[in-house]
C-alpha cells in the first residue's frame, strides 16, 4: 500500500513538472528593443569652384555732342576667370546662392565706330539669385534660379588716343539653370549657365561721347561642388 502511495505522489509529480514546463513554452518570448540607426545630419551650406566663360551680347546707344551716332555701336571681349560661389539651403529644395568673381574685358568701336579701340575694365558682379533644386535623379541634382546684381567697374582705362572711359555702377537681373552630379555625399561636378541683363551708362572723354551699352552676357560655368 505504501509502495503505491509512493508510485503515485512521483507520477503527480512529474505531471506537474511536464505542465509547468509546457505553460513556460507558451509564454511569449521578451523582444529586445529595436536599435535606432543613426540619422546622418543635414547641413544647408554648399560651395562651388568653377571656371567661367563670359560672353557679352553687347549692343550700344550713343550720343556725341547730343546727337545720336548712327549706326554706332560697340564690341565687348569675352573672358575665362575662376569663379567662386556660396550656396544656403533654407530647404532641401529651396536655396540662395551668392556668386563672386571679376572679369576683364576690352571695348572696341563697331559699326559707325568699326576700328577704333575705346577701353577696358574689369567688373565686379556679385549675384545673389533664389534656387529651386529638384528632387535628385539618381546621382543628378538640377536647379533652376534668378536674382539680382551689382556691377562695380573698375580700372577702367582709355585707348586708342582717348583720354577718358567711364561706366557707372549699375543693378541688373540675373537668370541660372544647372545641375550637380554628385560622385559622393559630398563631391560631384556642376555645369551652370546664366543670363545677366546689364545695361550700364558709358562716359567716354569726360562725357563728348555718352549713352548706354548693353552688356547682357552669357556666362558659362564647370567646376566642382562640395556639400557639408
Amino acid at each position: 500500500m505504501t509502495s503505491r502511495i509512493a508510485l503515485a505522489s512521483l507520477a503527480a509529480a512529474l505531471l506537474g513538472a511536464t505542465s509547468l514546463g509546457a505553460t513556460a513554452a507558451d509564454l511569449p518570448s521578451r523582444k529586445t528593443a529595436p536599435t535606432m540607426t543613426a540619422i546622418d545630419p543635414w547641413n544647408p551650406w554648399m560651395i562651388r569652384g568653377r571656371a567661367l566663360v563670359v560672353m557679352p551680347q553687347e549692343s550700344a546707344s550713343l550720343r556725341m555732342g547730343g546727337a545720336p551716332i548712327v549706326g554706332g555701336d560697340v564690341s565687348i571681349s569675352t573672358s575665362v576667370v575662376p569663379e567662386l560661389d556660396i550656396t544656403y539651403f533654407f530647404t532641401r529644395n529651396l536655396a540662395v546662392e551668392l556668386i563672386l568673381g571679376v572679369t576683364p574685358h576690352n571695348v572696341k568701336g563697331a559699326g559707325a565706330l568699326a576700328g577704333a579701340r575705346i577701353g577696358s575694365a574689369w567688373l565686379l558682379p556679385p549675384t545673389l539669385t533664389l534656387q529651386y533644386h529638384f528632387d535628385p535623379i539618381g546621382a543628378f541634382k538640377p536647379y533652376v534660379g534668378a536674382g539680382i546684381n551689382y556691377t562695380v567697374f573698375f580700372d577702367e582705362k582709355a585707348k586708342g588716343g582717348f583720354t577718358s572711359f567711364n561706366l557707372k555702377d549699375s543693378f541688373g537681373f540675373a537668370l541660372q539653370a544647372g545641375v550637380d552630379i554628385m560622385l559622393d555625399k559630398h563631391w560631384g561636378i556642376n555645369f551652370d549657365v546664366k543670363k545677366l541683363f546689364l545695361e550700364p551708362k558709358v562716359k567716354v572723354n569726360g562725357g563728348a561721347v555718352s549713352g548706354k551699352v548693353k552688356i547682357d552676357p552669357w556666362i558659362f560655368g564647370t567646376g566642382i561642388t562640395y556639400k557639408f
